[in-house]
């Protein structure tokens, strides 16, 4: 402000000292005096506005420029870069500048801390999910020495009820392990062009005995003279679709139905069972888990599910996601 009020200033005191100290000679001094007053009157508002304009555009200018700092970047970042500094000299933008840039650094600073956080926690998983494995695998072995001990009847449903507690633990620190891997991008991924339908009957044709060993009626639908293409990792493929066989075995057991079907024409997997649904209790219902990295496998293959389920069953879409 003092410096627009110097700019207007100082020419109106120059205006009237060159006026005073050179008066016109030989005429009217009320003429005279009327018109140095009207032309001191003009001279000092073309002077105001033209001195306000740019006043207003300097600081439309910067205002611009702040706007753009403060505008998310395109690649990904959601935390802007700093505006520069005036080290001198500073109006009301330059201190509403240096104000951004302070929340711009206390930012990056959290981020910072956060992902060190992250990186420790998904480290510190990693191991626990490594170490409890030497544990539990001394574990199996003294539960395979004892199944060859003469046991009671009590005692048998016992032993395998611990070994069936040490599978789902083990179980778990795959999934725990996994995820962790994951999430931090070290999982390998090896995307290729995959024949989904005999995909998925290699995939049934696996676990065709442990749906048949259960009671399971298996209802098969896919065509030999059909097929359509993804682009698709088949490790990960094949760990999505044991995930869901494996719900259907230890949650929808009651029903004994699984239907297998692929939709030639909108590009998709279905998976049917007739259990108690997605919603009801189960006995060897755990943390989600393994549906959890399946979610998160079939979107980095630009893959989605949907779900259908209630007490009569549930079934299971899985297609392209849609752009």
């Amino acid at each position: 402000m003092i410096h627009f009020l110097s700019l207007v200033l100082l020419p109106i005191m120059i205006l009237m000292m060159v006026t005073g100290v050179n008066p016109s000679s030989g005429s009217d001094p009320s003429t005279d005096a009327t018109s140095s007053l009207s032309g001191l009157i003009a001279l000092i508002m073309a002077t105001f506005i033209f001195v306000s304009g740019v006043f207003f555009y300097r600081l439309r200018q910067q205002l611009i420029r702040l706007q753009k700092a403060m505008t998310v970047p395109e690649d990904g970042s959601w935390i802007p870069e700093p505006v520069p500094e005036r080290a001198s000299g500073m109006n009301e933008v330059d201190e509403l500048r240096a104000s951004f840039n302070q929340m711009i650094r206390k930012l990056r600073d959290s981020r910072l801390r956060e992902q060190e956080e992250e990186s420790l926690r998904k480290q510190l998983i990693a191991n626990l999910s490594h170490d409890l494995r030497t544990p539990l695998t001394a574990l199996r072995g003294h539960a395979s020495r004892l199944q060859r001990e003469p046991l009671s009847q009590e005692g048998g449903a016992s032993l395998t009820a611990i070994d069936h507690t040490i599978t789902h633990m083990s179980e778990l620190m795959d999934d725990l392990l996994s995820y962790t891997l994951l999430t931090s991008g070290k999982y390998p991924y090896h995307p290729a062009p995959t024949d989904m339908v005999r995909f998925l009957r290699t995939s049934v044709a696996s676990w065709y005995p442990a749906f048949e060993n259960a009671g399971f009626h298996i209802d098969a639908d896919l065509p030999f003279d059909a097929t359509f293409s993804w682009e698709i990792d088949p490790q990960w493929m094949t760990r999505v679709l044991d995930n869901l066989f494996q719900n259907v075995l230890r949650h929808a057991a009651d029903g004994r139905f699984i239907g297998i079907a692929v939709d030639i024409g909108q590009e998709r997997l279905i998976i049917q069972d007739h259990g108690p649904g997605m919603d009801a209790l189960s006995a060897n219902r755990g943390a989600g888990m393994g549906l959890t990295i399946s979610k998160y496998m079939l979107n980095e293959m630009r893959l989605q599910v949907h779900f259908n389920s209630d007490a009569e069953g549930t079934t299971v879409w899985i297609g392209k996601k849609l752009d």
